[in-house]
Protein backbone atom coordinates (compact mmCIF):
# COMPACT_ATOMS: atom_id res chain seq x y z
CA UNK A 1 0.00 0.00 0.00
CA UNK A 2 1.73 3.06 -0.80
CA UNK A 3 1.36 6.19 1.86
CA UNK A 4 -2.01 7.97 -0.25
CA UNK A 5 -3.94 5.06 -0.38
CA UNK A 6 -2.96 4.40 3.18
CA UNK A 7 -4.17 8.47 4.29
CA UNK A 8 -7.36 7.44 2.87
CA UNK A 9 -7.92 4.28 4.40
CA UNK A 10 -6.92 5.58 7.85
CA UNK A 11 -9.48 8.56 7.43
CA UNK A 12 -11.92 5.76 6.38
CA UNK A 13 -11.41 3.96 9.94
CA UNK A 14 -11.02 6.84 11.58
CA UNK A 15 -14.77 7.41 10.54
CA UNK A 16 -16.07 3.86 11.52
CA UNK A 17 -14.63 4.03 14.98
CA UNK A 18 -16.27 7.41 16.16
CA UNK A 19 -19.96 6.55 13.78
CA UNK A 20 -19.76 2.88 16.12
CA UNK A 21 -18.61 5.18 19.94
CA UNK A 22 -15.56 3.65 19.58
CA UNK A 23 -13.87 6.83 20.30
CA UNK A 24 -15.26 10.35 21.07
CA UNK A 25 -13.88 13.59 20.96
CA UNK A 26 -10.22 13.11 20.04
CA UNK A 27 -9.69 9.36 22.06
CA UNK A 28 -7.83 6.95 20.04
CA UNK A 29 -5.44 6.67 16.97
CA UNK A 30 -4.63 4.73 14.51
CA UNK A 31 -1.67 3.86 12.50
CA UNK A 32 0.09 1.96 9.48
CA UNK A 33 3.62 1.39 9.07
CA UNK A 34 4.73 2.37 5.64
CA UNK A 35 8.02 0.77 5.55
CA UNK A 36 10.94 -0.47 7.88
CA UNK A 37 11.58 3.18 9.18
CA UNK A 38 8.60 5.50 8.67
CA UNK A 39 5.36 5.18 10.08
CA UNK A 40 1.73 6.88 9.61
CA UNK A 41 -0.19 8.21 12.21
CA UNK A 42 -3.14 10.29 13.57
CA UNK A 43 -2.57 13.48 14.79
CA UNK A 44 -2.47 14.30 17.89
CA UNK A 45 -5.76 16.53 19.49
CA UNK A 46 -8.01 15.55 16.53
CA UNK A 47 -11.67 14.05 16.34
CA UNK A 48 -10.79 10.48 14.51
CA UNK A 49 -14.24 11.14 12.77
CA UNK A 50 -13.57 14.32 11.09
CA UNK A 51 -9.63 13.78 9.72
CA UNK A 52 -8.39 14.75 6.53
CA UNK A 53 -5.87 13.08 4.34
CA UNK A 54 -3.17 16.11 4.95
CA UNK A 55 -3.27 16.34 8.43
CA UNK A 56 -1.99 12.86 9.53
CA UNK A 57 1.80 12.33 10.48
CA UNK A 58 4.80 10.66 9.39
CA UNK A 59 7.28 9.76 11.82
CA UNK A 60 10.39 6.95 11.92
CA UNK A 61 10.70 3.97 13.89
CA UNK A 62 12.09 5.85 17.07
CA UNK A 63 8.81 8.67 16.88
CA UNK A 64 10.90 11.79 15.44
CA UNK A 65 8.75 13.11 12.86
CA UNK A 66 9.11 13.15 9.35
CA UNK A 67 7.02 16.16 8.65
CA UNK A 68 5.60 19.17 10.32
CA UNK A 69 2.15 17.50 11.75
CA UNK A 70 2.71 16.12 15.48
CA UNK A 71 1.85 12.50 16.20
CA UNK A 72 -0.19 11.16 18.42
CA UNK A 73 1.30 11.30 22.17
CA UNK A 74 0.39 7.25 22.55
CA UNK A 75 2.75 6.58 19.19
CA UNK A 76 5.01 4.75 21.18
CA UNK A 77 2.19 2.18 22.03
CA UNK A 78 2.42 1.66 18.08
CA UNK A 79 6.30 1.52 17.93
CA UNK A 80 6.59 -0.77 20.73
CA UNK A 81 3.98 -3.14 18.79
CA UNK A 82 5.87 -2.74 15.66
CA UNK A 83 9.36 -3.28 16.90
CA UNK A 84 7.79 -6.70 18.90
CA UNK A 85 5.83 -8.14 16.21
CA UNK A 86 8.00 -7.94 12.37
CA UNK A 87 4.38 -9.03 11.24
CA UNK A 88 2.27 -6.22 12.08
CA UNK A 89 1.48 -3.48 10.01
CA UNK A 90 -1.61 -1.49 11.33
CA UNK A 91 -2.05 -0.57 14.61
CA UNK A 92 -6.19 0.92 16.21
CA UNK A 93 -6.39 2.00 19.73
CA UNK A 94 -9.93 3.01 21.00
CA UNK A 95 -12.17 2.84 23.57
CA UNK A 96 -15.12 1.04 22.84
CA UNK A 97 -17.37 0.58 25.38
CA UNK A 98 -17.97 -2.94 26.28
CA UNK A 99 -14.49 -3.72 26.09
CA UNK A 100 -13.45 -0.53 28.13
CA UNK A 101 -15.77 -1.69 30.44
CA UNK A 102 -13.97 -5.31 31.12
CA UNK A 103 -10.74 -3.01 31.63
CA UNK A 104 -12.21 -0.53 34.14
CA UNK A 105 -13.63 -3.68 35.74
CA UNK A 106 -10.64 -5.40 35.66
CA UNK A 107 -11.15 -8.11 33.78
CA UNK A 108 -9.75 -9.89 31.17
CA UNK A 109 -11.22 -11.09 27.37
CA UNK A 110 -10.17 -14.95 28.31
CA UNK A 111 -13.13 -17.01 28.58
CA UNK A 112 -13.58 -19.20 25.67
CA UNK A 113 -17.73 -19.01 25.22
CA UNK A 114 -17.98 -17.95 21.59
CA UNK A 115 -15.73 -20.88 18.88
CA UNK A 116 -15.37 -17.83 16.11
CA UNK A 117 -13.59 -15.69 18.70
CA UNK A 118 -11.35 -18.75 19.46
CA UNK A 119 -10.58 -19.22 15.92
CA UNK A 120 -9.96 -15.37 14.75
CA UNK A 121 -8.34 -13.53 17.80
CA UNK A 122 -8.02 -15.66 20.80
CA UNK A 123 -7.64 -14.44 24.23
CA UNK A 124 -7.30 -10.98 25.21
CA UNK A 125 -5.01 -10.24 28.31
CA UNK A 126 -5.40 -7.41 30.64
CA UNK A 127 -2.57 -5.49 31.48
CA UNK A 128 -1.42 -3.53 34.02
CA UNK A 129 -2.71 0.44 34.30
CA UNK A 130 0.04 2.59 33.15
CA UNK A 131 -0.29 6.46 32.59
CA UNK A 132 -1.27 7.27 29.04
CA UNK A 133 1.45 8.60 26.73
CA UNK A 134 4.47 7.37 29.00
CA UNK A 135 6.62 4.38 29.48
CA UNK A 136 4.53 3.28 32.39
CA UNK A 137 1.75 1.88 29.51
CA UNK A 138 4.57 0.46 27.28
CA UNK A 139 6.37 -1.56 29.75
CA UNK A 140 2.83 -3.01 30.87
CA UNK A 141 1.94 -3.78 27.48
CA UNK A 142 5.76 -5.80 26.35
CA UNK A 143 5.16 -8.95 28.16
CA UNK A 144 2.09 -9.28 26.11
CA UNK A 145 2.34 -7.96 22.56
CA UNK A 146 4.06 -11.06 21.21
CA UNK A 147 1.30 -13.93 21.61
CA UNK A 148 -1.54 -12.14 21.17
CA UNK A 149 -3.45 -9.45 18.90
CA UNK A 150 -5.14 -7.35 20.91
CA UNK A 151 -4.84 -6.69 24.83
CA UNK A 152 -6.95 -4.73 27.02
CA UNK A 153 -5.15 -2.00 29.46
CA UNK A 154 -6.77 -1.73 32.73
CA UNK A 155 -8.57 1.46 33.34
CA UNK A 156 -7.48 2.50 29.65
CA UNK A 157 -9.13 1.01 26.60
CA UNK A 158 -7.78 -1.68 24.01
CA UNK A 159 -5.57 -1.87 21.11
CA UNK A 160 -5.74 -4.62 18.14
CA UNK A 161 -3.38 -4.79 15.42
CA UNK A 162 -2.83 -6.84 12.37
CA UNK A 163 -1.17 -7.32 8.37
CA UNK A 164 -2.92 -4.02 7.85
CA UNK A 165 -5.42 -1.93 9.25
CA UNK A 166 -8.97 -3.66 7.88
CA UNK A 167 -7.82 -6.30 10.10
CA UNK A 168 -6.54 -4.56 13.22
CA UNK A 169 -9.85 -2.88 12.89
CA UNK A 170 -12.08 -6.29 12.67
CA UNK A 171 -9.80 -7.74 15.88
CA UNK A 172 -10.84 -4.56 18.07
CA UNK A 173 -14.90 -4.70 16.13
CA UNK A 174 -14.35 -8.73 17.32
CA UNK A 175 -13.05 -7.69 20.76
CA UNK A 176 -16.01 -4.93 21.55
CA UNK A 177 -18.70 -7.76 20.31
CA UNK A 178 -17.69 -10.48 22.39
CA UNK A 179 -17.31 -8.01 25.52
CA UNK A 180 -20.85 -6.94 24.72
CA UNK A 181 -21.98 -10.59 24.33
CA UNK A 182 -20.22 -11.88 27.38
CA UNK A 183 -22.32 -9.07 29.45
CA UNK A 184 -25.30 -9.91 28.15
CA UNK A 185 -24.85 -13.61 29.04
CA UNK A 186 -24.24 -12.49 32.65
CA UNK A 187 -27.50 -10.82 33.00
CA UNK A 188 -28.67 -14.32 31.90
CA UNK A 189 -27.13 -16.33 34.34
CA UNK A 190 -23.63 -16.69 32.82
CA UNK A 191 -21.67 -18.03 29.69
CA UNK A 192 -21.34 -21.72 29.45
CA UNK A 193 -17.64 -22.30 28.14
CA UNK A 194 -16.73 -24.60 25.71
CA UNK A 195 -15.05 -27.97 26.34
CA UNK A 196 -11.58 -28.37 26.44
CA UNK A 197 -11.75 -30.69 23.27
CA UNK A 198 -13.97 -28.50 21.34
CA UNK A 199 -10.99 -25.98 21.95
CA UNK A 200 -8.28 -27.95 20.74
CA UNK A 201 -9.71 -28.79 17.36
CA UNK A 202 -10.41 -25.03 16.90
CA UNK A 203 -7.13 -24.07 17.63
CA UNK A 204 -5.91 -26.48 15.15
CA UNK A 205 -8.55 -25.57 12.51
CA UNK A 206 -7.16 -21.49 12.76
CA UNK A 207 -3.45 -22.80 12.55
CA UNK A 208 -3.99 -24.83 9.56
CA UNK A 209 -6.68 -22.14 7.97
CA UNK A 210 -3.65 -19.45 8.60
CA UNK A 211 -6.39 -17.50 10.90
CA UNK A 212 -3.73 -17.44 13.81
CA UNK A 213 -0.33 -19.26 14.10
CA UNK A 214 1.28 -20.99 16.78
CA UNK A 215 3.02 -17.91 18.32
CA UNK A 216 -1.10 -17.25 19.53
CA UNK A 217 -0.85 -20.07 21.73
CA UNK A 218 0.39 -18.16 24.37
CA UNK A 219 3.24 -18.13 27.16
CA UNK A 220 0.84 -16.47 29.48
CA UNK A 221 -2.36 -18.94 28.77
CA UNK A 222 -3.20 -22.66 29.07
CA UNK A 223 -3.46 -22.71 25.12
CA UNK A 224 -0.03 -24.61 24.59
CA UNK A 225 -0.23 -27.29 27.42
CA UNK A 226 -3.70 -27.47 27.86
CA UNK A 227 -5.76 -25.67 25.53
CA UNK A 228 -7.71 -23.50 28.49
CA UNK A 229 -7.59 -20.03 27.76
CA UNK A 230 -7.35 -18.19 31.15
CA UNK A 231 -3.90 -15.86 31.32
CA UNK A 232 -2.15 -14.96 33.83
CA UNK A 233 -3.28 -12.27 34.72
CA UNK A 234 -6.72 -14.27 35.48
CA UNK A 235 -10.49 -13.13 34.48
CA UNK A 236 -10.31 -11.10 38.41
CA UNK A 237 -10.03 -7.87 38.91
CA UNK A 238 -6.07 -6.29 39.65
CA UNK A 239 -6.78 -5.61 43.16
CA UNK A 240 -7.79 -9.09 43.66
CA UNK A 241 -11.65 -8.89 44.42
CA UNK A 242 -14.25 -10.73 43.12
CA UNK A 243 -16.75 -9.01 40.96
CA UNK A 244 -20.78 -9.74 41.67
CA UNK A 245 -23.91 -8.17 40.73
CA UNK A 246 -27.64 -7.73 42.14
CA UNK A 247 -30.15 -8.67 39.31
CA UNK A 248 -30.88 -4.69 39.74
CA UNK A 249 -27.43 -3.53 39.03
CA UNK A 250 -27.54 -5.90 35.89
CA UNK A 251 -30.44 -4.25 34.77
CA UNK A 252 -29.15 -0.99 34.91
CA UNK A 253 -25.49 -2.13 33.64
CA UNK A 254 -27.22 -3.44 30.50
CA UNK A 255 -29.80 -0.44 30.32
CA UNK A 256 -26.67 1.90 29.81
CA UNK A 257 -24.94 -0.33 27.72
CA UNK A 258 -28.09 -0.03 25.48
CA UNK A 259 -27.64 3.45 25.38
CA UNK A 260 -24.36 3.35 24.26
CA UNK A 261 -24.63 0.71 21.46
Amino acid sequence: MDESQARKLICEIGVLLYEKSYVVSSDGNLSIRLGENRVLATPTMTCKGRMTEDCLAITDMDGKPLTDRKASSELAMHLLIYKARPDIKAVCHAHPPHGTAFAVAGLAIDKPILSEVILTLGCVPLTDYGTPSTDELTEAMKPFVEHHNALLMANHGAVAYGADLWQAFDRLETLEHTAKIAILAKALGGANDLPKDAIEKLINIREKSGYLSSSARCQSCGYLHEAEITCATGNQPANGAKVSFSREELIELLSQAAKLS
